[in-house]
């Protein structure tokens, strides 16, 4: 058994370039036709030979993985036919397998150009398009032979000329006319009238233009590669081939059906997949498998014989949704809930059986399962549980471990064996899987087009533009409504596989070429809350008609569209986001009419400020409220749950006694139930909270007396600021005087060096002398006074000194609290 994983492998001699790949998303064709054989083959091949599509598994990006088997004899070489889209997939993805003591000696392609590459190799100037003159003129010097009314000439064409004819009546008529030279060396001029034939005598001309009406034929199907794979054994074997290709992406879509008001019914939600078949031939009897997920996948040219690297950059592709989604909760607040389904081996539902809770050895709460074998225990406080299952002849079961979250049901499914109730089956890490594995319950319906699929039963939904989706066993006839829950049947397993989640079909599927199925992939009991729902961005302030569910499927479930039966009437439809098991969602189908809600809120904040002096610092704490008053009008005659989304905004948090339901990254959402024909109020009050610290020493008279207008501020808290502002002062008045006799002292200097400048420029004369001794005595009248500043001085920086040290005692001991 040798496998083989093929890159771009070139056929020697053939040609280089890829022709231009179809935007269209088609499957490859996969007839398997026999080649003829090596001498030493047993047998030739017919074209009966095919290598049938077993398993198929879709993804949702946009590839699919295929799996065929069939059988080779001898050293038989079979091929695949791809387009040329799919090629670049499967060539660096194939594999390929001689399961029986053979081997795979080689795989090979026609490689082609583009068709403008392979027409310019050609040894004739013409191009894709052409006409009869423009086909002629590219024949120039060719031998030809022209067979007219008027004779037959055999020349050599020179030259297609058009050419104008006058009729008796005056009217002209344009004609194209070629100009032979014979070999006599006479031109003649012939019109290619209908009638006039125009044979090339040149057999290589001539087999050039076949090539030329060949390479125009090959438009066609351009798309069409042929991959061939050779093998080498004896006797018959099973061949195994494997590619990943494109295909177009499955869809999901789920039916919630909800029962009449009174009936104790529980939901049902009905999860169904759109198949879409465009490979060259139909899917029959494979095993069929959904992939909920997106494994990175990417195209890259590796069929194509490059001539110059060039980046390939796809253009982006958007979709813009009316309905909208809404998002999951990351805080949860109040309770938990605890359900699940019991089942016996073979796969039945268990009515009847007990399901005790013990937390720390006691019995907290027990519950019976319905008769779908399905429990539920809510009101739970978060925490870990241990759960014993017990029915009169099965062996008792218990799982311990078990946590429950607070807002959030927690799926916990088990299977019972027979026994006597004395016996106790314990489930623990190492089979927890399995006894939370969930049989799903089908239901199914007949209904051609892509509304069906609302019935119930073994039966399926009709396909998609008259496509034919067909299980291997006979359906049945859909059951009456009223009795869904009865007839679920399970017709696939789901399983989880890492990040991606799996829905593989039980039986097999044949969905014919070229068309689509609605394909059944799971139908479960669900737990919802019918609500309305709220916010800022709905217009006329109308909320949205919703369910809040949980997803008790135990299922990841993909997102896609959902439709609501309620009542055995259509309610609406919406768009469902990937679901994880155990989560809940709300999800909105319709807009509610009996109900109008009004949002005001306060104008301005209202300020609550509180001051403290703690250790040489003023703190200022400052606390603003806001409130938004939810007015909500029920004018129906049933009563509303409405769900308020209220946004979250930065900074600020909700007012202490609030507690929502759930919290999302962008709303808080709280439950206000709302009686028929009356009105309701709800406020929300929200508080957001601030601090300012100022030092003690830098505040001002102006900050004070604002706090005191503000009245943010005790007497106690003015008071003290008061005597820290006065010593504050002093300090300052004392620093003020030493400025003034510093200032007088530098005044007093400038003066003495002006008088000394003037007493070196006197001469000695009477009069000078006089001023000398009147300069003398002002400079030590002005020393005299230097002296008492300087003495001034030092007093004032002792005396400014005591005070501010007297200001940082009062600062540092003082700590007084509003």
């Amino acid at each position: 058994m040798t496998p083989v994983r093929v890159g771009p492998i070139a056929r020697p001699g053939a040609r280089v370039a890829l022709a231009l790949v179809a935007t269209t998303a088609l499957l490859m064709s996969l007839h398997i036709q026999a080649q003829t054989p090596t001498p030493s083959a047993a047998r030739v091949a017919t074209a009966a030979d095919r290598l049938p599509v077993r398993r198929v598994v879709l993804y949702k990006s946009g590839v699919g993985y295929f799996e065929h088997l069939g059988r080779v004899r001898g050293n038989q070489a079979v091929t695949i036919d791809f387009t040329s889209g799919q090629l670049d997939d499967v060539l660096k993805s194939l594999t390929t397998l001689d399961l029986d003591g053979g081997r795979v000696s080689g795989v090979s392609y026609n490689s082609q150009a583009s068709l403008d590459r392979r027409l310019g190799a050609l040894q004739l100037p013409v191009g894709a398009e052409t006409t009869r003159a423009r086909f002629l003129s590219a024949l120039r010097g060719a031998k030809v032979e022209v067979r007219a009314a008027s004779g037959q000439i055999v020349g050599r064409l020179l030259s297609v000329e058009p050419l104008d004819r006058r009729a008796a009546d005056g009217t002209t008529t344009h004609v194209d006319a070629i100009s032979v030279v014979s070999d006599a060396g006479d031109i003649r001029t012939i019109p290619l009238d209908s009638g006039v034939t125009v044979h090339i005598v040149e057999a290589d001309l001539n087999q050039e233009v076949g090539r030329y009406l060949s390479l125009i034929a090959s438009v066609r199907d351009q798309d069409v590669r042929r991959l061939t794979i050779a093998t080498t054994g004896s006797g018959d074997r099973d061949l195994f081939v494997s590619y990943v290709s494109e295909v177009p992406v499955w869809k999901a879509t789920y039916r919630l059906v909800i029962p009449p008001a009174g009936e104790a019914r529980s939901p049902i939600l009905q999860g169904w997949a759109i198949v879409d078949n465009t490979v060259g031939e139909d899917w029959e009897n494979v095993d069929l498998s959904l992939v909920a997920g997106a494994p990175q996948s990417f195209i890259q040219r590796v069929s194509q014989p490059y001539y110059v690297q060039r980046p390939i950059v796809p253009l982006p592709e958007r979709a813009l949704l009316s309905p909208q989604t809404h998002q999951g909760a990351i805080a949860t607040a109040g309770s938990g809930a605890l359900g699940g389904t019991v089942t016996d081996a073979g796969g039945g539902l268990m009515p009847g059986v007990t399901v005790q809770l013990l937390r720390d050895g006691a019995i907290v709460t027990q519950a019976v399962t319905n008769a779908s074998g399905r429990y539920q225990v809510s009101n739970l406080q978060p925490g870990q549980y241990q759960i014993s299952f017990t029915l009169q002849g099965f062996r008792t079961a218990s799982r311990p471990g078990v946590v429950v979250s607070g807002g959030m049901e927690t799926v916990v499914n088990m299977t019972m064996d027979v026994g006597t109730t004395n016996e106790v089956l314990a489930v623990g890490a190492e089979n927890a899987k399995m006894a939370d594995s969930v049989s799903l319950r089908v239901s199914g319906g007949g209904g051609g087009g892509r509304g069906g699929g609302f019935g119930s039963g073994a039966g399926v939904g009709g396909a998609i533009g008259g496509g034919a989706y067909t299980p291997s066993a006979a359906p049945m006839a859909p059951p009456r409504l009223d009795f869904m829950q009865a007839a679920q049947q399970s017709q696939a397993d789901a399983a989880q596989l890492g990040d991606l989640f799996e829905y593989k079909l039980k039986e097999r599927v044949t969905i014919r070429k070229n068309q689509s199925a609605l394909v059944p992939i799971m139908s479960a009991d669900v737990q919802l809350d019918k609500v309305s729902l709220w916010n800022a961005s709905m217009p006329a302030g109308r909320p949205l008609r919703a369910v809040w569910i949980t997803n008790s499927t135990g299922l990841t479930l993909d997102g896609g569209s959902f439709t609501v039966v309620e009542g055995q009437a259509f309610a609406g439809e919406g768009l469902l986001e990937p679901l994880k098991a155990g989560e809940k969602r709300l999800l909105s189908y319709a807009m509610d009419l009996g109900v109008q809600v009004d949002a005001k809120a306060d104008p301005t904040p209202t300020r609550v400020t509180r001051v403290q002096i703690l250790r040489g610092a003023l703190i200022q704490q400052t606390e603003d409220r806001q409130r938004r008053t939810y007015t909500v009008r029920n004018d129906d005659t049933e009563p509303r749950v409405l769900v308020i989304e209220h946004p979250v905004r930065p900074g600020w948090v909700l007012a202490p006694g609030l507690t929502p339901a759930e919290t999302t990254a962008a709303a808080y959402r709280f439950r206000v139930p709302v009686a028929p024909k009356t009105t309701a109020t709800f406020p929300i009050e929200e508080v957001r909270a601030g601090q300012r610290q100022f030092a003690l020493t830098s505040v001002t008279d102006d900050q004070v007396a604002l706090f005191v207008r503000e009245r943010s501020i005790s007497p106690e808290i003015e008071a003290a600021l008061r005597r820290v502002l006065a010593q504050k002062a002093e300090v300052a008045r004392l620093a003020g005087e030493m400025s003034v006799r510093q200032n007088e002292m530098t005044q007093i200097g400038s003066d003495q060096e002006r008088l000394r400048e003037n007493m070196r420029s006197l001469k000695g004369s009477a009069e000078e002398k006089q001023l000398l001794q009147r300069y003398v005595k002002q400079l030590d009248d002005q020393e005299n006074r230097m002296a008492a500043l300087r003495q001034e001085i030092q007093t004032l920086t002792g005396q400014q000194k005591q005070a501010q040290d007297e200001l940082n005692r009062m600062i540092e001991g003082m700590g007084v609290g509003d």
